[in-house]
């Protein structure tokens, strides 16, 4: 796994330097000695301008470390090169990250390009829009945060930590319909998923001082 990662990483100039060992082959021995060194360089090049170091991103993000993750979206000098899908996972990256940051305005801008390229997975889809729901709840839209968790619920979210998350949202935003009754029946289905992230855990433990004396 590390020799991919370290691959993904110089692959590059891996290509460049086949590339040049083909050349002087070529030279001096003819061309089918020098091709698997042309073909090999091409693939190294290919991969590295339409596939990109996504995984390293993914490694950095797992990892919790933001300015690892930063390096690498910004090594990335020709996003609009990327195949479709491994474009719209760039800009998801940067919508994560600028939300990280709190500076939700880069944050929705990114995550929506990654939403228009579209994506095969539809738990993918859902956790976007589930995070751009989130953002509008930063924003204090709470009109357009419904509509995305609404939307990240009936795409399907990847897991019950993000099903609880969604639903949480949700009982928030009733709460501040004041429709109790679809707020009680969002919380009852986010504790029935049993949950066990800390925050979310700790927004349940906080919600149920206060669902109880709803009315409705």
């Amino acid at each position: 796994m590390k020799f991919y990662s370290w691959l993904i990483r110089y692959r590059l100039y891996l290509g460049l330097a086949l590339i040049a060992v083909g050349v002087l082959a070529n030279v001096y021995s003819g061309f089918w000695p020098a091709f698997p060194a042309y073909l090999i360089g091409a693939i190294l090049i290919a991969g590295h301008f339409f596939i990109g170091p996504m995984r390293l991103i993914q490694e950095h993000m797992e990892a919790g470390d933001l300015e690892g993750a930063k390096r690498v979206l910004n090594s990335i000098k020709y996003p609009n090169l990327l195949y479709k899908p491994i474009r719209s996972a760039f800009f998801t990256f940067k919508g994560q990250l600028a939300m990280m940051e709190q500076d939700f305005d880069t944050a929705e801008r990114n995550m929506k390009k990654g939403l228009d390229l579209g994506t095969p997975m539809k738990e993918v889809k859902g956790a976007s829009m589930l995070q751009m729901g989130m953002i509008s709840l930063q924003k204090n839209d709470f009109k357009q945060a419904e509509k995305y968790i609404r939307q990240a619920i009936r795409e399907g979210l990847p897991d019950k930590e993000n099903e609880a998350a969604a639903y949480l949202q949700m009982c928030n935003i009733m709460m501040n319909k004041r429709e109790f009754r679809a707020a009680k029946e969002f919380f009852r289905k986010a504790k029935a998923l049993k949950p066990t992230t800390a925050e979310i855990v700790k927004q349940i433990k906080e919600l149920e001082k206060h669902i109880p004396r709803l009315p409705g």
